[in-house]
C-alpha cells in the first residue's frame, strides 16, 4: 500500500458514535483489491484509517466512507427532530 489516510471524526453523542460504528462495521470485511479501510473508536472520536494502492484508489474510499458516514449522522440527526 503507497497512499494512506487518517480521519478522526469527533461525535456529539456516544449513541451517534456507536451506532455509525455499528452501521459501517460490515464494510470493513469488504477491502478491495485497491484499497483496505478499518474503523476503531477512541474516545468521542471515529477513527477512520484507509491505506491504497494508489491517489486515486484513496479518494475513491474515502468519499465512499465519508458519504456513508454523513449519511448515517444525516439519519440520526432526522430521526432526533422527529421525536
Amino acid at each position: 500500500m503507497k497512499a494512506k489516510a487518517n480521519v478522526r471524526l469527533r461525535f456529539s453523542s456516544e449513541k451517534h458514535l456507536d451506532t455509525t460504528f455499528q452501521a459501517l462495521s460490515p464494510e470493513m470485511k469488504a477491502s478491495t483489491k485497491r484499497s483496505k479501510a478499518t474503523l476503531e473508536k477512541q474516545g468521542e472520536f471515529l477513527v477512520l484509517s484507509v491505506e491504497a494502492n494508489d491517489t486515486v484508489a484513496l479518494r475513491a474510499a474515502l468519499n465512499a466512507y465519508l458519504r456513508w458516514i454523513n449519511s448515517v449522522v444525516n439519519v440520526l440527526s432526522t430521526l432526533e427532530r422527529a421525536a
